[in-house]
């Protein structure tokens, strides 16, 4: 019998629990606007608001990975889960917007804890073998999450503006009790099929201290063949961010829609782009190939960006959000692909720094955006669409210069 199987418990557990920190990082999107209207807020706090969770999250993420190491996985996800419960109950109840930081860099900190130890427990208990279908499993739990939280915000909050973040509250405090009480600890498990391996570890330690931190690795990744890829990543997530981070407050400002009308535009465009990576992306891919797919994607996504600020009906809107996550939707498979496929033996030391510069583009696209925002509410997209063009045709030059180089080998 496989690992898997005999730990679906555990794994689909686990998979709930990341499922809701991902849900409650969404329910924010479409209650902002009323948010930013009560407690009179301008765009750039809104903005530094969304920043907020992001920076926290990629300040503690490092130090949280250590400790599930020594203190085990079972503690950091429960630890997670209170701060995560703790820091939805706060972000309802408050109307102090430094309070509402508070809040929302609690939130960061519950989702470094929950994770790498999440994705360390789910390594825990998989062979080899099955790794691969247990992160598939852990990461499909992530992003149905991303998916449905604004919808979930939008439809709550027909209930009240709070009553979003009090539920997302009550479920995790349930998760932790039931995590408590059902998960058993990986990591002693994991020490009893590592024990014969010892001296190897030994050998490798030297190795593995001399790896650098990730703001070393970030600020020497320019000399990497890889480095336009990263460049793209943190643009496609600076884009999306912006994109996001000011969707609600736009059309809130320029359409007066609803948050149940915001939460239906985000959750159909999300779920429509995640249908087309389950089903016609590889054959995309292998038919077109990575780097005219990228291209295409960033053209798409900037003049779709753009197309926002002419159209004035609803199905329009509906319409041009759709296009504008589906490009995403393809577009971050595409590099992480191209990025795997250069990487060869440094595949670890690669997802590392997609992950950072995904980070810093979630970082500073809210905050660009809300500044923007409160100059002009067309100058988010104005940006966002400019920078994404420009990267476009730096896709195609820098095609172009691999092509050469191939042809020259």
């Amino acid at each position: 019998m496989s690992l898997l199987l005999k730990n679906r418990g555990a794994i689909l557990l686990l998979m709930l629990n990341i499922f809701l920190v991902f849900t409650g990082v969404g329910l924010v999107i479409p209650i902002m606007p009323t948010y930013m209207t009560e407690l009179h807020i301008s765009g750039s706090l809104v903005g530094m608001l969304v920043a907020a969770f992001s920076v926290t999250q990629l300040l503690f993420s490092p130090l949280a990975g250590r400790l599930s190491d020594t203190l085990g996985r079972k503690k950091l996800i429960v630890a997670g889960m209170l701060v995560f419960a703790a820091s939805e109950w706060l972000f309802g109840a408050v109307s102090s917007p430094w309070l509402l930081f508070v809040s929302r860099m609690l939130g960061g900190v519950g989702a470094a804890l929950i994770m790498p130890s999440v994705m360390a427990y789910a390594a825990d208990m998989t062979t080899v073998e099955e790794r691969a279908t247990g992160m598939g499993f852990i990461n499909a739990a992530i992003t149905t999450g991303f998916i449905i939280g604004p919808g979930i915000g939008g439809y709550l909050a027909e209930f009240g503006m709070r009553v979003p973040f009090y539920a997302a509250a009550g479920a995790g405090v349930f998760s932790a009790i039931i995590t408590i009480l059902v998960l058993p600890e990986s990591l002693a498990s994991k020490a009893k099929k590592t024990a014969s391996s010892d001296a190897a570890n030994q050998a490798l330690a030297p190795a593995a201290a001399k790896q650098p931190g990730v703001v070393s690795q970030m600020t020497h990744s320019y000399r990497e063949p890889y480095f336009l890829s990263l460049i793209i990543v943190f643009v496609m997530s600076f884009g999306l961010a912006n994109y996001e981070t000011i969707f609600g407050l736009f059309v809130d400002h320029k359409f007066a829609f609803t948050p149940k009308d915001i939460a239906f535009i985000i959750t159909f465009g999300s779920i429509a782009g995640a249908v087309v990576q389950a089903t016609v992306f590889g054959r995309i891919l292998n038919r077109f190939g990575e780097k005219a797919v990228i291209s295409f994607c960033l053209l798409m996504a900037g003049l779709f960006i753009l197309l926002t600020l002419f159209v004035h009906t609803y199905l329009l809107i509906v319409a041009v959000t759709f296009i504008v996550f589906l490009s995403i939707d393809i577009l971050r498979p595409a590099i992480g692909t191209q990025m795997s496929k250069m990487a060869q033996e440094q595949q670890g030391y690669v997802a590392g720094l997609n992950s950072a510069f995904t980070s810093l583009g979630n970082i500073a696209g809210p905050i660009v955006a809300g500044l923007l925002f409160d100059v002009n509410l067309n100058f988010p997209y104005i940006s966002a669409a400019i920078i994404l063009i420009l990267c476009f045709f730096l896709s195609l030059r820098a095609g172009k210069g691999r092509s050469r180089q191939t042809n020259t080998m």
